[in-house]
């Protein structure tokens, strides 16, 4: 590590290198294609930024680029690396798609050392001719299990086959996937592997809560969450319109949330993000595809509003919490059928799913005593038809040939109980005419005009 790295390093209070750090240092430094594979939170970003930075000439034009699969991503690695850029008098670029195109073609022609983008932003540039690939020594794919996928793995293959043919190739991801094992197949190089997700010890404990929650109460289960002192979490959907459903229910409502999707402004999801990591705000709505590696220092928690549909959803996910020893608590929704496929899908990795319950404002694995039901008294029927309430004291059958004897002296006089009215809608009350009330009055005055003519 060169001298620089070193003293900063120590002043941000870092005592010794992450396993994935140690590892990719050399190998990287030595210009090998190199696969990294560490669990989120380990610090891959660092692991790529100091041995990236260490062999780029300042003033030498675009050396380096770094591929996100989201603008997030891409402006959280711009702003890491430009931390140690500094330190060599480097500058880096971030190239994403939503921001404007001619500022940054206009930033281009001051020639930054490092680019990180989206590819999609940087093919077009390439194809426009405005970002030149010439120079570049370095190709970094973040997210590669993500970004080697569908379309997108197209495109990370035309940025590669437009730099030199001997670039440098540099691949990292938290979990592997099938076209991993074939990077030399689609990229014509030979990639060296290295894994260190059995030996890395930066993941922080974090409990994995099964919630027993219908659909339709699941935002209710959130305001109940929110009562938790200090309680914080990103909470994630598959659906976009099911986020916008409960994002603007608790905009109305004036709850401490914001959304954080694809279709937001590069603005307004920025201000949301630093809304969420400064406290402003509690409960960030997400995609997988907008919170995908982000990194968020100290969250309490992950909450899975909407179950994930693999193993690697679901490991990317419960990545957001418990980073670099920090605990952390996932709180996964469902019925009772949704809650038993996920277990069903997970029952192959290391992650202990427990039942959890919501009371008294806390988390807990006790299951809430059942309340105890106060005993209704049913109505008792009487020889007259009509039903009479039955009093708490229910009568015995020894008190009741009591009651039906005689009377024993001394004994005060039994009150006899009181008749219900019941009214019988059946029968509707008959309302007078008023005409009809006149015509009486009116035959009346006739017979007595009669009797004065006589």
């Amino acid at each position: 590590m060169l001298k620089q790295f070193e003293a900063h390093f120590k002043d941000l209070g870092y005592t010794e290198q992450t396993a994935i750090q140690a590892a990719v240092y050399e190998p990287l430094v030595s210009d090998h294609n190199v696969l990294g594979l560490a669990p989120t939170g380990s610090g891959k970003t660092v692991a790529f930024t100091l041995p990236a930075l260490a062999n780029l000439l300042p003033g030498d034009g675009t050396q380096l680029i770094v591929l996100e699969p989201s603008q997030e991503l891409a402006i959280q690695t711009s702003r890491v690396m430009r931390d140690w850029a500094k330190l060599l008098d480097l500058q880096v670029l971030a190239l994403t798609g939503g921001a404007n195109v001619k500022r940054q073609t206009e930033r281009l022609k001051k020639r930054p050392e490092v680019i990180v983008g989206t590819p999609g932003r940087v093919l077009n540039l390439v194809n426009d001719r405005k970002l030149k690939l010439h120079l570049v020594s370095l190709l970094i794919i973040d997210e590669a299990d993500d970004l080697l996928t569908g379309d997108t793995l197209d495109t990370v293959r035309s940025i590669a086959q437009a730099a030199p043919a001997e670039v440098q190739l540099a691949f990292f991801s938290a979990t592997d996937t099938p076209i991993l094992h074939e990077l030399d197949q689609w990229f014509g190089q030979t990639v060296e592997r290295i894994d260190v997700r059995q030996q890395d010890q930066t993941q922080g404990v974090v409990r994995h809560g099964l919630l027993e929650v219908g659909m339709g109460k699941r935002d209710q289960m959130l305001k109940r969450l929110l009562a938790m002192p200090n309680f914080r979490a990103l909470v994630f959907f598959k659906q976009a319109n099911t986020l916008r459903q409960t994002a603007t229910r608790f905009y109305h409502e004036h709850m401490s949330a914001a959304s954080l999707t694809s279709d937001l402004r590069q603005v307004q999801r920025e201000k949301a993000l630093q809304d969420f990591r400064l406290g402003r705000i509690r409960l960030l709505l997400t995609t997988d595809v907008a919170a995908r590696g982000l990194d968020i220092p100290k969250l309490p928690a992950v909450i899975n509003y909407d179950l994930p549909g693999s193993v690697n959803e679901y490991v990317h996910r419960v990545g957001r919490t418990g980073r670099m020893g920090e605990p952390g608590q996932v709180i996964s929704l469902g019925d009772d059928h949704d809650l038993r496929d996920l277990k069903k899908m997970l029952k192959d990795t290391d992650y202990d799913l427990v039942p959890i319950y919501f009371s008294g404002r806390t988390l807990t694995t006790d299951r809430p005593a059942a309340p105890v039901k106060a005993p209704v008294d049913k109505p008792v029927a009487s020889q007259s038809g009509t039903s009479t309430v039955a009093t708490k004291a229910h009568t015995t059958p020894a008190a009741s040939a009591t009651d039906q004897s005689t009377e024993q002296p001394g004994a005060k006089p039994a009150t006899k109980p009181t008749k219900a009215v019941v009214s019988n809608p059946s029968k509707k009350k008959k309302h007078k005419n008023r005409h009809t009330k006149n015509k009486g009055m009116r035959k009346k005055w006739r017979d007595h005009d009669e009797q004065n003519q006589k």
